[in-house]
Protein backbone atom coordinates (compact mmCIF):
# COMPACT_ATOMS: atom_id res chain seq x y z
CA UNK A 1 0.00 0.00 0.00
CA UNK A 2 1.88 3.27 -0.84
CA UNK A 3 0.56 5.92 1.44
CA UNK A 4 1.07 3.18 4.36
CA UNK A 5 2.86 5.62 6.99
CA UNK A 6 0.15 7.81 7.01
CA UNK A 7 -1.19 6.17 9.65
CA UNK A 8 -1.25 7.59 13.08
CA UNK A 9 -0.56 11.05 11.67
CA UNK A 10 -2.36 14.30 12.67
CA UNK A 11 -3.22 16.45 9.47
CA UNK A 12 -4.80 19.69 9.19
CA UNK A 13 -6.42 20.75 6.09
CA UNK A 14 -7.95 23.95 4.80
CA UNK A 15 -10.56 24.55 2.46
CA UNK A 16 -11.32 21.45 3.27
CA UNK A 17 -15.40 21.76 3.08
CA UNK A 18 -15.09 20.73 -0.64
CA UNK A 19 -13.29 20.62 -4.04
CA UNK A 20 -9.47 19.83 -3.14
CA UNK A 21 -9.40 19.82 0.34
CA UNK A 22 -12.01 17.44 0.91
CA UNK A 23 -10.36 14.88 -1.42
CA UNK A 24 -7.43 15.51 0.45
CA UNK A 25 -9.06 14.71 3.66
CA UNK A 26 -11.06 12.24 2.95
CA UNK A 27 -7.90 10.48 1.14
CA UNK A 28 -5.79 11.10 4.09
CA UNK A 29 -8.23 10.00 6.53
CA UNK A 30 -8.88 6.93 4.41
CA UNK A 31 -5.27 5.43 5.15
CA UNK A 32 -5.36 6.11 8.73
CA UNK A 33 -4.47 9.72 9.52
CA UNK A 34 -6.14 12.01 12.02
CA UNK A 35 -8.22 14.87 9.98
CA UNK A 36 -9.24 18.03 11.15
CA UNK A 37 -11.29 19.62 8.63
CA UNK A 38 -11.05 23.30 8.50
CA UNK A 39 -13.58 25.47 6.86
CA UNK A 40 -16.30 28.50 6.87
CA UNK A 41 -19.48 26.17 6.53
CA UNK A 42 -20.46 24.27 9.46
CA UNK A 43 -22.96 21.90 7.45
CA UNK A 44 -20.89 20.71 4.83
CA UNK A 45 -17.85 20.53 7.10
CA UNK A 46 -20.43 17.92 9.10
CA UNK A 47 -21.13 15.73 5.82
CA UNK A 48 -17.70 15.39 4.90
CA UNK A 49 -16.68 14.32 8.42
CA UNK A 50 -19.76 11.70 8.39
CA UNK A 51 -18.56 10.26 5.30
CA UNK A 52 -15.31 9.65 6.54
CA UNK A 53 -16.45 8.34 9.60
CA UNK A 54 -18.77 5.99 7.68
CA UNK A 55 -15.75 4.51 5.98
CA UNK A 56 -14.03 4.05 9.48
CA UNK A 57 -11.55 7.03 9.50
CA UNK A 58 -11.57 9.67 12.38
CA UNK A 59 -12.05 13.85 11.10
CA UNK A 60 -12.90 16.78 13.40
CA UNK A 61 -14.96 19.17 11.77
CA UNK A 62 -13.72 22.72 12.83
CA UNK A 63 -15.54 25.69 11.51
CA UNK A 64 -12.99 28.37 10.91
CA UNK A 65 -11.75 31.57 8.57
CA UNK A 66 -8.40 31.43 7.51
CA UNK A 67 -8.60 35.52 7.09
CA UNK A 68 -9.23 36.05 10.80
CA UNK A 69 -6.68 35.65 13.17
CA UNK A 70 -9.36 34.58 16.35
CA UNK A 71 -10.73 32.13 14.05
CA UNK A 72 -7.50 30.73 13.55
CA UNK A 73 -6.45 30.87 17.03
CA UNK A 74 -9.45 28.97 18.11
CA UNK A 75 -9.04 26.85 15.78
CA UNK A 76 -5.84 25.57 16.90
CA UNK A 77 -7.17 25.04 20.22
CA UNK A 78 -9.49 22.95 18.95
CA UNK A 79 -7.72 20.71 17.33
CA UNK A 80 -5.03 20.30 20.14
CA UNK A 81 -7.54 19.64 22.73
CA UNK A 82 -9.02 16.68 20.47
CA UNK A 83 -6.39 15.49 18.51
CA UNK A 84 -2.68 16.80 20.17
CA UNK A 85 -0.19 18.65 18.15
CA UNK A 86 -0.06 18.24 14.14
CA UNK A 87 2.26 16.93 12.00
CA UNK A 88 0.96 17.98 8.73
CA UNK A 89 -0.74 20.87 7.63
CA UNK A 90 -2.32 21.54 3.66
CA UNK A 91 -2.96 24.79 2.82
CA UNK A 92 -6.16 24.25 0.31
CA UNK A 93 -8.18 27.42 1.30
CA UNK A 94 -8.28 29.77 -1.83
CA UNK A 95 -10.87 31.74 -3.89
CA UNK A 96 -10.64 32.80 -7.60
CA UNK A 97 -12.36 36.24 -8.07
CA UNK A 98 -11.28 37.30 -12.17
CA UNK A 99 -12.66 41.16 -13.50
CA UNK A 100 -10.14 43.23 -15.10
CA UNK A 101 -7.97 45.69 -13.41
CA UNK A 102 -10.15 48.35 -14.97
CA UNK A 103 -13.20 47.29 -12.78
CA UNK A 104 -11.17 48.25 -9.83
CA UNK A 105 -12.96 45.68 -7.59
CA UNK A 106 -10.88 46.24 -4.27
CA UNK A 107 -13.45 44.28 -2.40
CA UNK A 108 -12.52 41.29 -4.27
CA UNK A 109 -8.86 41.36 -4.51
CA UNK A 110 -8.30 42.32 -0.88
CA UNK A 111 -10.84 39.03 -0.24
CA UNK A 112 -8.20 37.04 -2.49
CA UNK A 113 -5.21 38.37 -0.74
CA UNK A 114 -6.68 37.71 2.82
CA UNK A 115 -7.50 33.74 2.06
CA UNK A 116 -4.96 33.10 -0.98
CA UNK A 117 -1.71 34.21 0.56
CA UNK A 118 -2.37 35.28 4.54
CA UNK A 119 -4.55 32.77 5.15
CA UNK A 120 -1.67 30.21 4.19
CA UNK A 121 0.46 32.68 6.32
CA UNK A 122 -1.83 32.52 9.57
CA UNK A 123 -2.24 28.43 9.63
CA UNK A 124 1.17 27.64 8.69
CA UNK A 125 2.15 29.96 11.61
CA UNK A 126 -0.42 28.97 13.79
CA UNK A 127 0.70 25.19 14.02
CA UNK A 128 4.27 26.24 12.56
CA UNK A 129 5.49 24.78 16.48
CA UNK A 130 3.21 21.58 16.30
CA UNK A 131 5.31 20.62 12.88
CA UNK A 132 8.89 21.57 14.52
CA UNK A 133 8.32 19.71 17.62
CA UNK A 134 6.97 16.60 15.42
CA UNK A 135 10.34 16.60 13.41
CA UNK A 136 12.19 17.36 16.66
CA UNK A 137 11.01 13.90 18.24
CA UNK A 138 11.51 12.15 14.89
CA UNK A 139 8.42 11.89 12.92
CA UNK A 140 7.69 13.35 9.62
CA UNK A 141 6.53 16.56 9.71
CA UNK A 142 4.40 18.31 6.08
CA UNK A 143 3.64 21.71 4.88
CA UNK A 144 1.92 21.12 1.46
CA UNK A 145 0.68 24.96 -0.38
CA UNK A 146 -2.06 24.25 -2.60
CA UNK A 147 -0.57 26.98 -5.49
CA UNK A 148 -1.80 26.97 -9.30
CA UNK A 149 0.02 26.97 -12.52
CA UNK A 150 -1.41 30.97 -12.78
CA UNK A 151 1.52 31.78 -10.38
CA UNK A 152 3.69 31.63 -13.68
CA UNK A 153 1.04 31.14 -16.67
CA UNK A 154 -0.27 34.27 -17.86
CA UNK A 155 -4.56 34.35 -18.07
CA UNK A 156 -6.32 37.85 -18.90
CA UNK A 157 -8.23 39.03 -16.55
CA UNK A 158 -6.49 37.00 -13.89
CA UNK A 159 -3.84 39.41 -12.54
CA UNK A 160 -4.56 39.40 -8.53
CA UNK A 161 -5.21 35.70 -8.61
CA UNK A 162 -1.94 34.71 -10.60
CA UNK A 163 -0.41 37.34 -7.96
CA UNK A 164 -1.84 35.71 -5.27
CA UNK A 165 -0.34 31.95 -6.90
CA UNK A 166 2.71 33.66 -7.70
CA UNK A 167 2.99 34.92 -3.85
CA UNK A 168 2.00 31.31 -2.47
CA UNK A 169 4.89 29.80 -4.57
CA UNK A 170 7.27 32.23 -3.85
CA UNK A 171 6.46 31.89 -0.24
CA UNK A 172 6.66 28.06 0.04
CA UNK A 173 10.31 28.48 -1.40
CA UNK A 174 11.29 30.30 1.22
CA UNK A 175 9.40 28.61 3.93
CA UNK A 176 11.26 25.36 2.94
CA UNK A 177 14.97 27.46 3.94
CA UNK A 178 13.45 28.18 7.43
CA UNK A 179 11.69 24.93 7.52
CA UNK A 180 14.08 22.40 5.81
CA UNK A 181 17.04 23.01 8.33
CA UNK A 182 14.50 21.97 11.14
CA UNK A 183 13.66 18.71 9.17
CA UNK A 184 10.25 19.87 8.05
CA UNK A 185 9.62 19.48 5.23
CA UNK A 186 7.56 22.38 2.64
CA UNK A 187 5.89 21.28 -1.27
CA UNK A 188 4.35 23.49 -3.57
CA UNK A 189 1.52 22.14 -5.76
CA UNK A 190 0.54 23.93 -8.91
CA UNK A 191 -2.45 22.40 -10.22
CA UNK A 192 -3.38 23.16 -13.89
CA UNK A 193 -7.46 22.42 -14.02
CA UNK A 194 -9.12 20.73 -11.51
CA UNK A 195 -12.63 19.87 -10.78
CA UNK A 196 -13.90 22.24 -8.11
CA UNK A 197 -15.50 25.08 -6.77
CA UNK A 198 -14.07 27.73 -7.70
CA UNK A 199 -15.86 28.59 -11.35
CA UNK A 200 -18.82 28.56 -9.16
CA UNK A 201 -17.28 31.63 -7.38
CA UNK A 202 -17.18 33.65 -10.48
CA UNK A 203 -20.18 36.09 -11.03
CA UNK A 204 -19.33 37.65 -14.44
CA UNK A 205 -21.02 35.37 -16.48
CA UNK A 206 -18.95 35.68 -19.55
CA UNK A 207 -15.54 34.96 -17.40
CA UNK A 208 -17.11 31.79 -16.07
CA UNK A 209 -18.22 30.57 -19.52
CA UNK A 210 -14.54 31.45 -20.93
CA UNK A 211 -12.95 29.16 -18.30
CA UNK A 212 -15.50 26.74 -18.93
CA UNK A 213 -14.66 26.16 -22.48
CA UNK A 214 -10.96 26.45 -21.78
CA UNK A 215 -11.66 23.14 -18.98
CA UNK A 216 -13.83 21.19 -21.31
CA UNK A 217 -11.42 21.93 -24.17
CA UNK A 218 -8.51 20.38 -22.25
CA UNK A 219 -10.27 18.33 -19.52
CA UNK A 220 -9.60 18.45 -15.91
CA UNK A 221 -8.11 16.31 -13.02
CA UNK A 222 -10.49 15.40 -10.50
CA UNK A 223 -9.89 16.58 -6.92
CA UNK A 224 -9.41 13.09 -6.05
CA UNK A 225 -6.61 12.58 -8.15
CA UNK A 226 -4.72 16.11 -7.41
CA UNK A 227 -5.54 14.37 -3.77
CA UNK A 228 -3.38 11.59 -4.92
CA UNK A 229 -0.52 13.97 -5.99
CA UNK A 230 -0.57 15.32 -2.02
CA UNK A 231 -0.61 11.76 -0.80
CA UNK A 232 2.08 10.66 -2.55
CA UNK A 233 4.09 13.43 -1.73
CA UNK A 234 3.40 13.59 2.47
CA UNK A 235 3.91 9.41 2.40
CA UNK A 236 7.83 9.61 1.02
CA UNK A 237 10.78 8.96 3.84
CA UNK A 238 10.66 11.73 5.61
CA UNK A 239 14.35 12.49 4.43
CA UNK A 240 12.62 13.00 0.67
CA UNK A 241 10.72 16.63 -0.11
CA UNK A 242 9.57 16.66 -3.33
CA UNK A 243 9.23 20.76 -2.79
CA UNK A 244 6.84 22.03 -5.90
CA UNK A 245 5.23 19.74 -7.95
CA UNK A 246 2.89 21.46 -11.51
CA UNK A 247 0.14 18.71 -11.89
CA UNK A 248 -1.51 19.04 -15.46
CA UNK A 249 -4.07 17.52 -17.20
CA UNK A 250 -2.55 15.91 -20.10
CA UNK A 251 -3.87 18.07 -22.76
CA UNK A 252 -3.24 20.93 -21.22
CA UNK A 253 0.06 22.60 -22.06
Amino acid sequence: MPYENLSGRTAVVTGAASGIGEAVAVLLAGHGARVALLARRAERLADVAEKIRADGGRALPVVADVTDDASVAAAVERVHAEYGPADLVVNAAGVMLPHPIADRRADEWQRMLDTNVAGVLRVTGAFSADLVGAAADGRTADIVNISSVGAHLVFPNYAVYGATKAAVTQLSQVLRTEFGPRDVRVTNVEPGFVESELVEQIDDTRLAREVGEMRDAVGAMSAEELADVVAYTVSRPRRVNLRHIVALPTRQV
